[in-house]
């Protein structure tokens, strides 16, 4: 006797009564479509339109979107040049002061008005390329020009009534085998000082020199007085014998630039020469008294070098270290210390820490320099008033130094010459209040970034 608990039912189906297809889908299709499946190679051929309509799709989304992002931003205002004027050669570099534009050209100097854009005057005795310039106005329509040209060459050139003076050739030598190269000019607002970075064969070094502006001023206007007299009385006498002659005439003026060119202006005074700092070796002090007679006062840090570590110290150190990190050493390569061949240097104006009791300064005049060289942790700072013992001496050693945790990589200092920043090798930022010499904020720029160069706005 055979009794069913469950009712009759329908069994389910198996894997194995399902309906072979090629396609995986075949559920999904339409069964009215089924006989219109496109035979190969056109469902290749569909397929491949299909990928390339996509595509252009998603290109076009994708430009819709940043069409639609630019709008959204606050468009630039485009700005288009007012005026134009032609020069003569080719202009390699241009510098504007008062009411002038000086370009660099391939053969010498050119001078506009900024009025008219008309040609000035031009000067190319030399016939050499000008490869850039710095102006500074000296008031009373006078401008002193530092001009460098393809050779390293620093001209020097005083710029009074649209005529060009040159005063001297900084780094010129008799024997070219001793010449250097200059590879950065810095010229102080109001043209008081002049810095330049010369370099050598095997050396570097900075020249600082004062420009005596008030002589030129008072040279160039004795000069500009006696041209006026002279051109008045040629006058005079033209006319005098024209009229004894009954005939006419014509005047004549005499240029007032072209009796310029005759003048003879004070060059300028070489203040410092500021050379690399040596690197720290060990001690040649035999004791601590011998080593405290080199300290001054102790009012400041100095830059390392009296101290007592002897060569064997120096090299046990070194060796403990090179052991310790040999993995590390190994794979990033061993730099051996050199000494710097380039620095970045600042004109600084009167403040707390550069000035001396009793000294009378002027707020609108450098009485410093602010120099760091390249891989170096020291930002020193150099007074321009030194005695002439100290100005003749080779070693130079600076008034005030400022150590940094890392090697500046570089620095800027205001408009008002209040803060200095400066950016260390480890992507850090200090900015200092020169006035006060404290440090009013550290930044950390994210890792792995090396700043190259930091502008107050």
């Amino acid at each position: 006797l055979n009794t069913r608990t469950h009712p009759p039912g329908i069994p389910p189906p198996s894997e194995k009564d399902w309906p072979k297809e090629d396609e995986e889908n075949f559920f999904l299709l339409d069964p009215d479509r089924k006989l219109d499946v496109l035979p190969q190679p056109f469902r290749m051929i569909d397929k491949l339109v299909m990928q390339a309509f996509e595509s252009a799709m998603e290109i076009i989304e994708r430009r819709e979107t940043l069409r639609d992002a630019q709008t959204v931003k606050v468009q630039p205002q485009k700005c288009f040049p007012t005026a134009e004027f032609q020069v003569t050669e080719t202009a390699n570099c241009l510098a504007v002061s008062g009411k002038y534009i000086f370009v660099g050209l391939s053969v010498g100097l050119a001078a506009f008005k900024t009025c008219d854009f008309k040609d000035v005057c031009a000067w190319d005795a030399a016939k050499t390329e000008i490869c850039a310039i710095h102006v500074s106005d000296l008031g009373n329509e006078c401008h002193a020009l530092l001009a460098v040209d393809e050779m390293g060459l620093v001209w020097l050139f005083c710029f009074y009534k649209e005529s060009f003076l040159l005063i001297k050739i900084l780094n010129e030598v008799s024997d070219i085998s001793q010449r250097s190269t200059c590879v950065e000019v810095v010229l102080s607002r109001g043209g008081d000082y002049a810095g330049i970075l010369l370099q050598g064969n095997i050396k570097a070094w900075l020249e600082i020199y004062q420009l005596p502006k008030d002589s030129w001023l008072t040279e160039i206007e004795k000069n500009a007085g006696a041209a006026e007299e002279l051109a008045c009385s040629e006058r005079r006498s033209s006319c005098s014998s024209e009229v004894r002659n009954m005939g006419t005439f014509l005047l004549q003026e005499v240029p007032v630039s072209a009796i310029q060119g005759d003048v003879k202006l004070v060059p300028p005074v070489l203040l410092l020469t500021v050379r690399p700092p040596k690197p720290i070796t060990g001690t040649s002090f035999k004791g601590p008294l011998e080593a405290l007679k080199e300290v001054d006062d102790g009012s400041m840090l100095g830059l390392g070098y009296n101290h007592l570590i002897k060569d064997s110290q120096w090299e046990l150190q070194d060796e403990i270290f090179r052991s310790t990190y040999q993995e590390y050493l190994e794979a990033e390569g061993v730099i051996e210390e050199e000494i710097p061949r380039y620095a970045t240097f600042h004109f600084l104006l009167p403040s707390q820490i550069l000035m001396e009791p009793e000294m009378q300064v002027q707020p609108d005049i450098p009485v410093g320099i602010g120099v760091h060289w390249d891989g170096n942790h020291n930002f020193c700072f150099y007074l321009l008033n030194r005695s002439l013992k100290e100005k003749e001496d080779s070693d130079l050693k600076p008034d005030i130094v400022w150590p940094c945790a890392a090697p500046i990589a570089c620095s800027a200092v205001s408009s008002c010459s209040r803060y200095l920043a400066l950016a260390g090798e480890d992507a850090t930022i200090t900015i200092w209040d020169k006035h006060l010499g404290y440090p009013l904020s550290v930044t950390a720029i994210l890792e792995e970034r090396f700043i190259r160069s930091i502008h107050f706005l």
